[in-house]
Protein backbone atom coordinates (compact mmCIF):
# COMPACT_ATOMS: atom_id res chain seq x y z
CA UNK A 1 0.00 0.00 0.00
CA UNK A 2 2.84 2.38 0.96
CA UNK A 3 4.72 1.65 -2.25
CA UNK A 4 1.59 2.22 -4.29
CA UNK A 5 0.73 5.59 -2.72
CA UNK A 6 4.25 6.97 -2.77
CA UNK A 7 5.61 5.20 -5.86
CA UNK A 8 8.54 7.07 -7.47
CA UNK A 9 8.49 9.88 -4.95
CA UNK A 10 12.29 9.75 -5.09
CA UNK A 11 12.21 10.46 -8.82
CA UNK A 12 9.97 13.48 -8.23
CA UNK A 13 12.22 14.58 -5.37
CA UNK A 14 15.29 14.61 -7.62
CA UNK A 15 13.36 16.48 -10.30
CA UNK A 16 12.27 19.10 -7.76
CA UNK A 17 15.84 19.57 -6.57
CA UNK A 18 16.92 19.98 -10.18
CA UNK A 19 14.11 22.47 -10.82
CA UNK A 20 14.46 24.51 -7.62
CA UNK A 21 18.22 24.61 -7.09
CA UNK A 22 18.45 28.35 -7.82
CA UNK A 23 15.56 29.06 -5.47
CA UNK A 24 17.19 26.89 -2.82
CA UNK A 25 20.45 28.85 -3.02
CA UNK A 26 18.59 32.15 -2.75
CA UNK A 27 16.51 30.80 0.15
CA UNK A 28 19.45 29.40 2.16
CA UNK A 29 21.69 32.40 1.52
CA UNK A 30 18.92 34.95 2.20
CA UNK A 31 17.62 33.63 5.51
CA UNK A 32 21.05 32.23 6.46
CA UNK A 33 22.86 35.53 6.10
CA UNK A 34 20.05 37.37 7.87
CA UNK A 35 20.23 34.86 10.74
CA UNK A 36 23.98 34.61 11.19
CA UNK A 37 25.67 37.68 9.75
CA UNK A 38 24.75 40.26 12.40
CA UNK A 39 27.27 39.04 14.96
CA UNK A 40 29.78 41.89 14.26
CA UNK A 41 26.98 44.46 14.66
CA UNK A 42 25.96 42.96 18.00
CA UNK A 43 29.60 42.97 19.13
CA UNK A 44 29.59 46.73 18.60
CA UNK A 45 26.38 47.08 20.61
CA UNK A 46 27.81 44.95 23.43
CA UNK A 47 30.80 47.25 24.01
CA UNK A 48 30.97 49.26 27.23
CA UNK A 49 27.63 49.25 29.06
CA UNK A 50 25.81 48.12 25.93
CA UNK A 51 24.90 44.67 27.20
CA UNK A 52 23.46 45.98 30.47
CA UNK A 53 21.54 48.74 28.73
CA UNK A 54 20.14 46.35 26.13
CA UNK A 55 19.16 43.83 28.80
CA UNK A 56 17.19 46.44 30.74
CA UNK A 57 15.58 47.77 27.56
CA UNK A 58 14.42 44.33 26.45
CA UNK A 59 12.96 43.46 29.84
CA UNK A 60 9.89 45.64 29.45
CA UNK A 61 6.68 43.80 28.43
CA UNK A 62 6.42 45.70 25.15
CA UNK A 63 9.80 44.45 23.96
CA UNK A 64 9.19 40.93 25.26
CA UNK A 65 6.01 40.82 23.18
CA UNK A 66 8.07 41.69 20.11
CA UNK A 67 11.31 39.69 20.50
CA UNK A 68 10.50 37.10 23.17
CA UNK A 69 11.95 36.39 26.64
CA UNK A 70 15.47 35.51 27.83
CA UNK A 71 16.38 33.01 30.56
CA UNK A 72 18.95 35.46 31.98
CA UNK A 73 17.90 36.89 35.37
CA UNK A 74 20.48 39.64 35.90
CA UNK A 75 22.05 42.17 33.56
CA UNK A 76 25.57 41.12 34.55
CA UNK A 77 24.97 37.60 33.20
CA UNK A 78 23.71 38.92 29.84
CA UNK A 79 26.29 37.88 27.21
CA UNK A 80 26.77 38.52 23.52
CA UNK A 81 25.39 35.08 22.66
CA UNK A 82 22.38 35.55 24.95
CA UNK A 83 21.61 38.92 23.36
CA UNK A 84 22.00 37.59 19.82
CA UNK A 85 19.62 34.67 20.38
CA UNK A 86 17.20 36.89 22.33
CA UNK A 87 16.81 39.46 19.58
CA UNK A 88 17.24 37.39 16.43
CA UNK A 89 15.94 33.85 16.86
CA UNK A 90 12.20 34.48 16.92
CA UNK A 91 12.18 36.44 13.68
CA UNK A 92 14.63 34.17 11.89
CA UNK A 93 12.37 31.23 12.76
CA UNK A 94 9.32 33.15 11.63
CA UNK A 95 10.85 33.89 8.21
CA UNK A 96 11.90 30.24 7.76
CA UNK A 97 8.37 29.17 8.67
CA UNK A 98 6.71 31.53 6.17
CA UNK A 99 9.04 30.49 3.33
CA UNK A 100 8.29 26.82 3.98
CA UNK A 101 4.52 27.41 4.02
CA UNK A 102 4.69 29.18 0.65
CA UNK A 103 6.91 26.46 -0.84
CA UNK A 104 4.88 23.46 0.29
CA UNK A 105 1.48 24.90 -0.67
CA UNK A 106 2.90 26.12 -3.98
CA UNK A 107 4.32 22.69 -4.85
CA UNK A 108 1.30 20.67 -3.73
CA UNK A 109 -2.10 22.34 -3.78
CA UNK A 110 -1.28 25.08 -6.26
CA UNK A 111 0.10 22.57 -8.78
CA UNK A 112 -3.07 20.57 -8.22
CA UNK A 113 -5.20 23.64 -8.99
CA UNK A 114 -3.17 24.32 -12.16
CA UNK A 115 -3.65 20.76 -13.42
CA UNK A 116 0.05 19.86 -13.21
CA UNK A 117 -0.55 17.17 -10.60
CA UNK A 118 -3.07 15.46 -12.87
CA UNK A 119 -0.46 15.41 -15.60
CA UNK A 120 2.15 13.91 -13.26
CA UNK A 121 -0.25 11.26 -12.01
CA UNK A 122 -0.91 10.11 -15.56
CA UNK A 123 2.51 8.48 -15.33
CA UNK A 124 3.43 5.65 -12.96
CA UNK A 125 3.57 7.95 -9.97
CA UNK A 126 1.85 7.31 -6.63
CA UNK A 127 -1.07 9.62 -5.85
CA UNK A 128 0.71 10.99 -2.76
CA UNK A 129 4.26 10.90 -4.09
CA UNK A 130 4.13 14.61 -4.94
CA UNK A 131 3.41 15.65 -1.34
CA UNK A 132 6.13 13.37 0.05
CA UNK A 133 8.66 14.70 -2.45
CA UNK A 134 7.76 18.34 -1.67
CA UNK A 135 8.00 17.69 2.07
CA UNK A 136 11.35 15.90 1.68
CA UNK A 137 12.65 18.83 -0.36
CA UNK A 138 11.66 21.33 2.35
CA UNK A 139 13.38 19.20 5.00
CA UNK A 140 16.56 19.13 2.92
CA UNK A 141 16.44 22.91 2.38
CA UNK A 142 15.91 23.63 6.08
CA UNK A 143 18.67 21.14 6.94
CA UNK A 144 21.07 23.01 4.67
CA UNK A 145 19.84 26.29 6.18
CA UNK A 146 20.58 25.00 9.70
CA UNK A 147 24.09 23.91 8.69
CA UNK A 148 24.79 27.22 6.95
CA UNK A 149 23.65 29.30 9.91
CA UNK A 150 25.61 27.18 12.40
CA UNK A 151 28.77 27.48 10.31
CA UNK A 152 28.30 31.21 9.78
CA UNK A 153 27.96 31.86 13.51
CA UNK A 154 31.16 29.92 14.16
CA UNK A 155 33.03 31.77 11.43
CA UNK A 156 32.28 35.10 13.14
CA UNK A 157 33.14 33.41 16.45
CA UNK A 158 32.30 36.09 19.00
CA UNK A 159 32.66 35.62 22.76
CA UNK A 160 30.10 33.16 24.18
CA UNK A 161 29.08 32.12 20.64
CA UNK A 162 29.72 28.46 21.47
CA UNK A 163 29.72 25.52 19.06
CA UNK A 164 26.74 23.87 20.74
CA UNK A 165 24.86 27.17 20.85
CA UNK A 166 25.56 27.80 17.16
CA UNK A 167 24.31 24.35 16.18
CA UNK A 168 21.20 24.80 18.34
CA UNK A 169 20.54 28.27 16.88
CA UNK A 170 20.76 26.93 13.32
CA UNK A 171 18.68 23.86 14.20
CA UNK A 172 16.02 26.07 15.80
CA UNK A 173 15.66 28.11 12.60
CA UNK A 174 15.62 24.95 10.48
CA UNK A 175 12.99 23.23 12.64
CA UNK A 176 10.81 26.34 12.40
CA UNK A 177 10.81 25.81 8.64
CA UNK A 178 9.81 22.16 9.06
CA UNK A 179 6.94 23.14 11.39
CA UNK A 180 5.74 25.70 8.82
CA UNK A 181 5.90 23.10 6.03
CA UNK A 182 3.87 20.62 8.11
CA UNK A 183 1.20 23.25 8.84
CA UNK A 184 1.12 24.21 5.16
CA UNK A 185 0.70 20.57 4.09
CA UNK A 186 -2.28 20.08 6.41
CA UNK A 187 -3.99 23.28 5.26
CA UNK A 188 -3.38 22.26 1.63
CA UNK A 189 -5.66 19.29 2.28
CA UNK A 190 -8.25 21.16 4.32
CA UNK A 191 -8.93 24.17 2.13
CA UNK A 192 -10.79 24.22 -1.22
CA UNK A 193 -8.04 26.08 -3.15
CA UNK A 194 -4.34 26.93 -2.95
CA UNK A 195 -4.98 30.61 -2.23
CA UNK A 196 -7.14 29.81 0.80
CA UNK A 197 -4.61 27.16 1.91
CA UNK A 198 -1.80 29.73 1.83
CA UNK A 199 -3.92 32.36 3.57
CA UNK A 200 -5.10 30.05 6.32
CA UNK A 201 -1.62 28.61 6.94
CA UNK A 202 -0.06 32.08 7.17
CA UNK A 203 -3.01 33.18 9.31
CA UNK A 204 -2.28 30.33 11.71
CA UNK A 205 1.38 31.36 11.89
CA UNK A 206 0.29 34.94 12.65
CA UNK A 207 -2.10 33.71 15.31
CA UNK A 208 0.67 31.66 16.94
CA UNK A 209 2.86 34.79 16.98
CA UNK A 210 0.17 36.91 18.64
CA UNK A 211 -0.67 34.21 21.21
CA UNK A 212 2.98 33.81 22.15
CA UNK A 213 3.29 37.59 22.61
CA UNK A 214 0.62 37.35 25.30
CA UNK A 215 1.93 34.24 27.03
CA UNK A 216 5.55 35.45 26.93
CA UNK A 217 4.51 38.55 28.85
CA UNK A 218 2.06 36.95 31.29
CA UNK A 219 3.53 33.47 31.90
CA UNK A 220 6.24 32.07 29.64
CA UNK A 221 5.44 28.50 30.78
CA UNK A 222 2.28 28.65 28.65
CA UNK A 223 4.43 29.47 25.61
CA UNK A 224 5.73 25.91 25.76
CA UNK A 225 2.38 24.82 24.29
CA UNK A 226 2.92 27.01 21.21
CA UNK A 227 4.73 25.42 18.21
CA UNK A 228 6.24 28.78 17.22
CA UNK A 229 7.76 29.15 20.69
CA UNK A 230 9.64 25.86 20.31
CA UNK A 231 12.12 27.78 18.19
CA UNK A 232 13.29 30.59 20.49
CA UNK A 233 12.64 28.78 23.82
CA UNK A 234 15.66 26.60 23.03
CA UNK A 235 17.71 29.55 24.41
CA UNK A 236 20.97 28.97 22.44
CA UNK A 237 24.24 30.17 24.03
CA UNK A 238 22.61 30.15 27.52
CA UNK A 239 20.43 27.19 28.56
CA UNK A 240 20.98 25.27 25.29
CA UNK A 241 17.67 23.50 25.79
CA UNK A 242 17.13 20.82 23.11
CA UNK A 243 13.77 19.66 24.49
CA UNK A 244 11.67 22.10 22.34
CA UNK A 245 13.39 20.67 19.24
CA UNK A 246 12.09 17.22 20.19
CA UNK A 247 8.59 18.67 20.68
CA UNK A 248 8.84 20.29 17.26
CA UNK A 249 9.93 17.06 15.57
CA UNK A 250 7.07 15.11 17.16
CA UNK A 251 4.57 17.83 16.25
CA UNK A 252 5.79 17.97 12.64
CA UNK A 253 5.67 14.18 12.31
CA UNK A 254 2.10 14.08 13.62
CA UNK A 255 1.01 16.91 11.32
CA UNK A 256 2.55 15.22 8.27
CA UNK A 257 0.83 11.92 9.13
CA UNK A 258 -2.49 13.78 9.49
CA UNK A 259 -1.89 15.54 6.16
CA UNK A 260 -1.23 12.26 4.33
CA UNK A 261 -4.28 10.66 5.94
CA UNK A 262 -6.43 13.60 4.81
CA UNK A 263 -4.97 13.59 1.32
CA UNK A 264 -5.59 9.85 0.95
CA UNK A 265 -9.31 10.34 1.54
CA UNK A 266 -10.06 13.36 -0.61
CA UNK A 267 -10.59 13.81 -4.33
CA UNK A 268 -8.07 15.73 -6.37
CA UNK A 269 -8.97 19.42 -6.51
CA UNK A 270 -11.31 19.17 -3.51
CA UNK A 271 -10.82 20.12 0.13
CA UNK A 272 -12.50 19.17 3.40
CA UNK A 273 -13.82 22.70 3.81
CA UNK A 274 -16.08 23.25 0.78
CA UNK A 275 -16.17 26.42 -1.25
CA UNK A 276 -19.09 28.61 -0.36
CA UNK A 277 -21.80 28.39 -2.94
CA UNK A 278 -22.83 31.65 -4.56
CA UNK A 279 -26.32 33.10 -4.86
CA UNK A 280 -28.76 31.63 -7.34
CA UNK A 281 -29.17 35.09 -8.88
CA UNK A 282 -26.38 37.66 -8.79
CA UNK A 283 -26.89 41.09 -7.27
CA UNK A 284 -27.43 44.04 -9.57
CA UNK A 285 -24.28 45.61 -8.13
CA UNK A 286 -22.25 43.03 -10.07
CA UNK A 287 -23.32 44.78 -13.27
CA UNK A 288 -20.87 47.58 -12.44
CA UNK A 289 -17.07 47.44 -12.36
CA UNK A 290 -17.07 48.76 -8.81
CA UNK A 291 -19.55 46.11 -7.63
CA UNK A 292 -17.62 43.33 -9.39
CA UNK A 293 -14.26 44.38 -7.95
CA UNK A 294 -15.71 44.78 -4.45
CA UNK A 295 -17.03 41.23 -4.76
CA UNK A 296 -13.67 39.94 -6.01
CA UNK A 297 -11.78 41.53 -3.12
CA UNK A 298 -14.41 41.12 -0.39
CA UNK A 299 -13.10 37.91 1.15
CA UNK A 300 -9.43 38.87 1.39
CA UNK A 301 -10.28 42.42 2.55
CA UNK A 302 -12.56 41.29 5.39
CA UNK A 303 -9.97 38.70 6.51
CA UNK A 304 -7.18 41.26 6.68
CA UNK A 305 -9.36 43.86 8.42
CA UNK A 306 -10.30 41.35 11.12
CA UNK A 307 -6.59 40.54 11.41
CA UNK A 308 -5.78 44.24 11.97
CA UNK A 309 -8.30 44.47 14.82
CA UNK A 310 -6.95 41.30 16.46
CA UNK A 311 -3.35 42.48 16.04
CA UNK A 312 -4.12 45.90 17.52
CA UNK A 313 -6.02 44.38 20.42
CA UNK A 314 -3.23 41.86 21.11
CA UNK A 315 -0.57 44.55 21.35
CA UNK A 316 -2.93 46.89 23.19
CA UNK A 317 -3.47 44.31 25.94
CA UNK A 318 0.23 44.57 26.85
CA UNK A 319 -0.03 48.23 27.93
CA UNK A 320 -1.41 47.19 31.33
CA UNK A 321 1.79 45.28 32.16
CA UNK A 322 4.01 48.24 31.28
CA UNK A 323 3.00 50.26 34.33
CA UNK A 324 3.57 47.26 36.57
CA UNK A 325 6.99 46.75 35.00
CA UNK A 326 7.98 50.40 35.48
CA UNK A 327 6.97 50.31 39.14
CA UNK A 328 9.22 47.27 39.68
CA UNK A 329 12.25 48.56 37.74
CA UNK A 330 13.94 51.67 39.10
CA UNK A 331 16.47 51.95 36.26
CA UNK A 332 13.83 51.88 33.53
CA UNK A 333 11.67 54.35 35.46
CA UNK A 334 14.57 56.79 35.62
CA UNK A 335 15.39 56.21 31.95
CA UNK A 336 11.90 57.07 30.75
CA UNK A 337 11.59 59.94 33.23
CA UNK A 338 14.81 61.51 31.91
CA UNK A 339 13.83 61.10 28.27
CA UNK A 340 10.59 62.98 28.91
CA UNK A 341 8.36 60.40 27.24
CA UNK A 342 6.19 57.72 28.79
CA UNK A 343 6.80 54.04 28.13
CA UNK A 344 3.37 53.87 26.45
CA UNK A 345 4.25 56.67 24.03
CA UNK A 346 7.64 55.11 23.27
CA UNK A 347 6.10 51.72 22.54
CA UNK A 348 3.26 53.26 20.50
CA UNK A 349 5.73 55.01 18.18
CA UNK A 350 7.56 51.76 17.46
CA UNK A 351 4.67 49.33 17.27
CA UNK A 352 2.61 51.69 15.09
CA UNK A 353 5.36 51.67 12.48
CA UNK A 354 5.35 47.88 12.52
CA UNK A 355 1.56 47.67 12.33
CA UNK A 356 1.35 50.15 9.46
CA UNK A 357 3.89 48.01 7.60
CA UNK A 358 1.43 45.13 7.88
CA UNK A 359 -1.51 47.37 6.94
CA UNK A 360 0.40 48.19 3.72
CA UNK A 361 0.04 44.58 2.55
CA UNK A 362 -3.71 44.80 1.91
CA UNK A 363 -3.65 47.67 -0.67
CA UNK A 364 -0.78 45.93 -2.50
CA UNK A 365 -2.81 42.71 -2.61
CA UNK A 366 -5.81 44.56 -4.06
CA UNK A 367 -3.73 46.28 -6.76
CA UNK A 368 -1.96 43.04 -7.71
CA UNK A 369 -5.34 41.30 -7.82
CA UNK A 370 -6.19 43.23 -11.00
CA UNK A 371 -3.20 41.72 -12.80
CA UNK A 372 -3.99 38.28 -11.39
CA UNK A 373 -7.51 38.47 -12.84
CA UNK A 374 -6.07 39.74 -16.12
CA UNK A 375 -3.50 36.93 -16.39
CA UNK A 376 -6.20 34.32 -15.67
CA UNK A 377 -8.20 35.82 -18.56
CA UNK A 378 -11.17 36.44 -16.24
CA UNK A 379 -11.63 39.98 -17.58
CA UNK A 380 -11.36 39.12 -21.27
CA UNK A 381 -15.08 39.36 -21.95
CA UNK A 382 -15.27 42.75 -20.26
CA UNK A 383 -12.60 44.17 -22.56
CA UNK A 384 -15.06 43.76 -25.45
CA UNK A 385 -17.65 45.98 -23.73
CA UNK A 386 -17.81 49.74 -23.26
CA UNK A 387 -15.89 49.46 -20.00
CA UNK A 388 -12.65 51.45 -20.22
CA UNK A 389 -9.26 50.56 -18.82
CA UNK A 390 -9.48 53.68 -16.70
CA UNK A 391 -12.51 52.24 -14.91
CA UNK A 392 -10.61 49.01 -14.16
CA UNK A 393 -7.54 50.87 -12.95
CA UNK A 394 -9.03 53.69 -10.90
CA UNK A 395 -11.68 51.46 -9.33
CA UNK A 396 -8.88 49.18 -8.13
CA UNK A 397 -6.79 52.11 -6.86
CA UNK A 398 -9.86 53.56 -5.12
CA UNK A 399 -10.55 50.26 -3.35
CA UNK A 400 -6.91 50.04 -2.29
CA UNK A 401 -6.98 53.56 -0.82
CA UNK A 402 -10.24 52.88 1.05
CA UNK A 403 -8.75 49.64 2.39
CA UNK A 404 -5.69 51.60 3.57
CA UNK A 405 -7.88 54.17 5.37
CA UNK A 406 -10.08 51.55 7.07
CA UNK A 407 -7.12 49.28 7.86
CA UNK A 408 -5.30 52.16 9.57
CA UNK A 409 -8.43 53.04 11.54
CA UNK A 410 -8.95 49.46 12.75
CA UNK A 411 -5.30 48.78 13.58
CA UNK A 412 -4.72 52.07 15.42
CA UNK A 413 -8.21 52.05 16.95
CA UNK A 414 -7.86 48.42 18.09
CA UNK A 415 -4.51 49.18 19.67
CA UNK A 416 -5.70 52.39 21.33
CA UNK A 417 -9.06 51.07 22.49
CA UNK A 418 -7.57 47.98 24.11
CA UNK A 419 -4.63 49.91 25.58
CA UNK A 420 -6.90 52.51 27.18
CA UNK A 421 -9.19 49.84 28.62
CA UNK A 422 -6.32 47.96 30.33
CA UNK A 423 -4.49 51.10 31.53
CA UNK A 424 -7.58 52.68 33.10
CA UNK A 425 -6.87 56.05 34.69
CA UNK A 426 -3.08 55.51 34.70
CA UNK A 427 -2.65 56.15 30.98
CA UNK A 428 -1.15 59.36 29.63
CA UNK A 429 -2.63 59.02 26.12
CA UNK A 430 -6.12 59.16 24.65
CA UNK A 431 -7.65 57.55 21.58
CA UNK A 432 -6.87 60.60 19.43
CA UNK A 433 -3.15 60.10 20.11
CA UNK A 434 -3.33 56.52 18.83
CA UNK A 435 -5.31 57.46 15.72
CA UNK A 436 -2.95 60.37 14.99
CA UNK A 437 0.05 58.03 15.35
CA UNK A 438 -1.59 55.61 12.92
CA UNK A 439 -2.69 58.09 10.24
CA UNK A 440 0.72 59.75 10.50
CA UNK A 441 2.03 56.66 8.62
CA UNK A 442 -0.71 56.79 5.95
CA UNK A 443 1.71 58.29 3.36
CA UNK A 444 3.94 55.22 3.66
CA UNK A 445 0.94 52.92 3.11
CA UNK A 446 -0.04 54.91 0.02
CA UNK A 447 3.59 54.93 -1.13
CA UNK A 448 3.55 51.12 -1.33
CA UNK A 449 0.14 51.32 -3.05
CA UNK A 450 1.66 53.74 -5.56
CA UNK A 451 4.62 51.43 -6.18
CA UNK A 452 2.23 48.51 -6.82
CA UNK A 453 0.22 50.75 -9.21
CA UNK A 454 3.42 51.75 -11.01
CA UNK A 455 4.34 48.09 -11.48
CA UNK A 456 0.79 47.25 -12.63
CA UNK A 457 1.00 49.86 -15.35
CA UNK A 458 4.49 49.31 -16.72
CA UNK A 459 5.84 45.94 -15.57
CA UNK A 460 3.01 43.96 -13.93
CA UNK A 461 5.15 40.87 -13.36
CA UNK A 462 7.23 42.95 -10.94
CA UNK A 463 4.21 43.52 -8.69
CA UNK A 464 5.52 40.99 -6.18
CA UNK A 465 8.79 42.89 -5.90
CA UNK A 466 6.82 45.50 -3.93
CA UNK A 467 6.32 42.85 -1.22
CA UNK A 468 10.11 42.37 -1.16
CA UNK A 469 10.68 46.10 -0.61
CA UNK A 470 7.96 46.16 2.05
CA UNK A 471 9.64 43.21 3.80
CA UNK A 472 13.02 44.96 3.56
CA UNK A 473 11.55 48.15 5.04
CA UNK A 474 9.83 46.19 7.78
CA UNK A 475 13.06 44.44 8.82
CA UNK A 476 15.04 47.66 8.67
CA UNK A 477 12.55 49.51 10.88
CA UNK A 478 12.10 46.62 13.28
CA UNK A 479 15.81 46.04 13.86
CA UNK A 480 17.11 49.51 13.02
CA UNK A 481 16.73 50.81 16.56
CA UNK A 482 18.32 47.74 18.09
CA UNK A 483 21.24 47.49 15.67
CA UNK A 484 21.94 51.24 15.58
CA UNK A 485 22.25 51.27 11.78
CA UNK A 486 23.68 54.34 9.96
CA UNK A 487 21.02 56.97 9.23
CA UNK A 488 21.58 56.89 5.45
CA UNK A 489 20.98 53.14 5.47
CA UNK A 490 17.83 53.46 7.57
CA UNK A 491 16.51 56.09 5.16
CA UNK A 492 16.31 53.47 2.38
CA UNK A 493 13.04 52.42 4.08
CA UNK A 494 10.22 54.86 3.38
CA UNK A 495 8.83 54.71 6.94
CA UNK A 496 12.15 56.00 8.31
CA UNK A 497 11.40 59.43 6.81
CA UNK A 498 8.23 59.74 8.88
CA UNK A 499 8.56 60.85 12.54
CA UNK A 500 7.20 58.45 15.13
CA UNK A 501 4.25 60.08 16.88
CA UNK A 502 3.56 60.66 19.74
CA UNK A 503 7.24 60.76 20.84
CA UNK A 504 8.07 63.01 17.85
CA UNK A 505 6.14 65.89 16.33
CA UNK A 506 4.08 65.70 13.15
CA UNK A 507 6.13 66.73 10.09
CA UNK A 508 3.76 68.28 7.53
CA UNK A 509 6.34 68.75 4.69
CA UNK A 510 7.37 65.07 4.85
CA UNK A 511 3.72 63.98 5.06
CA UNK A 512 2.71 66.04 2.02
CA UNK A 513 5.82 65.17 -0.02
CA UNK A 514 5.35 61.41 0.33
CA UNK A 515 1.64 61.77 -0.42
CA UNK A 516 2.42 63.70 -3.62
CA UNK A 517 5.02 61.11 -4.69
CA UNK A 518 2.51 58.31 -4.04
CA UNK A 519 -0.19 60.01 -6.12
CA UNK A 520 2.36 60.65 -8.89
CA UNK A 521 3.22 56.93 -8.95
CA UNK A 522 -0.48 56.11 -9.34
CA UNK A 523 -0.90 58.55 -12.23
CA UNK A 524 2.25 57.32 -13.99
CA UNK A 525 1.05 53.77 -13.42
CA UNK A 526 -2.22 54.63 -15.15
CA UNK A 527 -0.37 56.00 -18.18
CA UNK A 528 1.37 52.63 -18.50
CA UNK A 529 -1.79 50.60 -17.89
CA UNK A 530 -3.66 52.62 -20.48
CA UNK A 531 -1.03 51.94 -23.14
CA UNK A 532 0.35 48.46 -22.51
CA UNK A 533 -0.89 45.25 -24.11
CA UNK A 534 -3.23 43.13 -22.04
CA UNK A 535 -2.21 39.52 -21.50
CA UNK A 536 -4.42 38.08 -24.26
CA UNK A 537 -3.16 40.62 -26.75
CA UNK A 538 0.51 40.13 -25.86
Amino acid sequence: MFKEKFARWDTLFLQYIKRDWKKMIFWVLGIGLFSGAFVPAFEEIAKGQGLIGMYETLQNPAMISMVGPTPIDTATDYTLGAMYAHEMLLFCGLFAMIMSVLHVVGHTRKEEDLGLTELVRSFQIGRQANSLAAMAEVIVINGLLALFISGLLQIFGGDTISVQGSILFGTSVGIAGVIGAAIGLVMAQMMPASSSATGSALGLVGLLYIIRAGTDVSNVDFSMFNPLSWTYLTYPFTDNNWMPIIFALLFSAVMVIIAFALEGRRDMGAGYLPEREGREHAKRSLLSVRGLFIQLNKGITISWLIGFIVMGAAYGSIYGDMQTFLESNEMMRQMFAQSGVSIEASFTGTIMMVMMGLVSILPIVIVNKLFAEESRLHLSQLYATKVTRGQFYWTTIGLAIVAALIGTLLAAGGLGGTALSVMGDEGTMDIADFLAAGYNFLPSVLFFTGLAALALGWAPKLGKVVYAYLGYSFILNYFGGILDLPEWFSKTAIQSWIPQMPIESFDAPVFITIMVISIAFMIIGYLGYHRRDMIEGA
